[in-house]
């Protein structure tokens, strides 16, 4: 099983330069693919920000949205949190050492409760902690 960051979907889905690298791997993991529920509103925030900024038009945000819920309806398994993972991330962030932020604690939380066996992110503050927790990180070429 790999964990994937909303910043792996973002990328892929509304082709920043790193997409055609990640629809590679895509193509070629065998492995089952998921996430946290709150990735659905992250990505969202995400989309909202390339629009603000125009880095997306709103027809190209609307387009990428479809793609993620294709996406998360076929492809990636969306995961929920309980409490267990709220606490485990609460703990991540009061470890001021690693500068995580709230998102991408909950990320690495529900990844660790799962057991997945790779992480895959673009962020590299998150990859940093998601290696020191022991998990795989996944390169693209």
């Amino acid at each position: 099983m790999v964990y994937v960051d909303t910043s792996v979907l973002v990328a892929l889905l509304t082709n920043e330069a790193t997409a055609g690298r990640i629809a590679q791997w895509y193509a070629a993991e065998t492995r089952t693919l998921v996430s946290g529920d709150w990735c659905v509103t992250e990505f969202a925030s995400a989309l909202a920000l390339k629009e603000r900024t125009g880095q997306l038009t709103r027809k190209q945000g609307n387009a990428a949205w479809k793609l993620f819920s294709e996406f998360c309806g076929g492809s990636l398994r969306l995961l929920p949190l309980d409490r267990e993972v709220y606490a485990h991330a609460a703990h991540l962030v009061r470890d001021s050492r690693n500068g995580l932020r709230a998102g991408d604690a909950l990320h690495l939380a529900l990844a660790l409760h799962v057991k997945a066996e790779a992480f895959f992110t673009l962020d590299a503050r998150l990859g940093t902690s998601a290696h020191q927790c022991k998990l795989a990180p996944v390169a693209i070429a």
